[in-house]
């Protein structure tokens, strides 16, 4: 049974109200943060986002700020409505990937476009490059203040089907979950599938999609190699992530708490960008029968992108990915992008 959107939200407050039940202070100055992470299965949540709430910031602060983290796999959350929900302070604090958001406006999406970057290294620059645009955005739109980004393992083509360069994804039909991914299996002659991630080993077995896009470790962990027989390494995004407060929340701790939470949410984001470095790579060598720390090595091919698979790719990503997403997003929007990430990245993103 199909339950509305507005039926839905009404019974997500009302549960979550309920979870996160107040907590009584200690004393008038402290505050008391409830916060909601990504996948709790995941390691961002596990290692980062729940020890940070639950434990680290009590301590760094001195009991002055007190934190409760629960992710939004416990709480029954979609990712769309974790902003919304923020902005209504349901809860105070809201961990969620772009991607949740880029619906709402292209900005978002900015930071995060189809094959643009290959190495973690360069899509944190980009990040931060783009942060004060994002930034605007959050509060404009999400009455949020944006406090960090940071990326989960990079986004590949994992495929049942004989792939060894981009030129053997025309024709395919590849499950995406945005908008720009998209726009990239178009550039390349696919065809874009929308399928529900726990839907897609089943989809890869019977023919529904010939590759699926996740991320490395996502992919390793759901075992979509058992479906799945070609490791494409070529990045295809970053499940770039936000970490952003409700400004009210905001706007009513002390300038001592505010300080305490940028430094300590600033080296937390750093820890959280070196994992994910050392996750990707160890899960790229897991499921392609290489080294494993994570559990047993699976056995895909593994096909690196050729020297004339990156220049095609130059290609799709002005033509395509970037044109499409400047005419989303607007004139103003692109220049934006232009000024403080096309250096970075050596692109343009014009409408065509």
């Amino acid at each position: 049974m199909r339950v509305s959107f507005k039926a839905g939200l009404a019974a997500g407050i009302a549960a979550l109200a309920l979870t996160f039940a107040p907590v009584a202070d200690a004393q008038d100055k402290t505050a008391v943060v409830k916060a909601v992470g990504t996948w709790g299965n995941l390691s961002n949540f596990k290692k980062h986002e729940g020890p940070f709430w639950n434990e680290v910031i009590a301590k760094a602060s001195g009991g002055s700020i007190q934190g409760e983290a629960k992710p939004q796999t416990d709480l029954g959350l979609k990712g769309f409505e974790i902003m919304r929900l923020l902005k209504l302070g349901v809860f105070d604090y809201a961990h969620g990937l772009i991607g949740y958001v880029a619906a709402e406006n292209a900005v978002f999406e900015g930071v995060d476009l189809s094959s643009l970057v290959q190495d973690i290294k360069t899509q944190r620059k980009v990040t931060e490059a783009y942060f004060p645009i994002l930034a605007k955005a959050f509060e404009e739109i999400y009455d949020a203040k944006l406090l960090q980004l940071y990326t989960f393992p990079s986004q590949m083509l994992w495929c049942n089907a004989e792939v060894n360069s981009m030129a053997d994804l025309k024709g395919k039909k590849i499950r995406v979950y945005s908008t720009t991914l998209g726009d990239f299996v178009e550039g390349v002659g696919g065809s874009s599938v929308t399928v529900p991630f726990a839907e897609v080993v089943p989809a890869l077995e019977k023919g529904v999609v010939d590759c699926g896009i996740t991320g490395t470790s996502p992919a390793y962990n759901a075992k979509w190699f058992q479906a799945a027989t070609h490791a494409y390494t070529m990045r295809v995004g970053w499940g770039t992530s936000f970490g952003a407060m409700n400004m009210k929340k905001w706007n009513s701790l002390s300038k001592a708490q505010q300080t305490t939470l940028e430094t300590e949410i600033a080296a937390l984001t750093d820890r959280m960008w070196a994992e994910t470095e050392r996750e990707d790579a160890m899960a790229v060598s897991c499921i392609t029968g290489g080294a494993c720390e994570l559990g047993e090595p699976a056995n895909m091919k593994r096909v690196e992108p050729s020297a004339d698979d990156l220049k095609a790719r130059d290609k799709i990503a002005e033509d395509v990915v970037l044109a499409r997403w400047a005419e989303r997003c607007g004139k103003e929007c692109a220049d934006d992008w232009n000024k403080v990430v096309g250096p970075i990245l050596g692109l343009k993103a014009a409408a065509k």
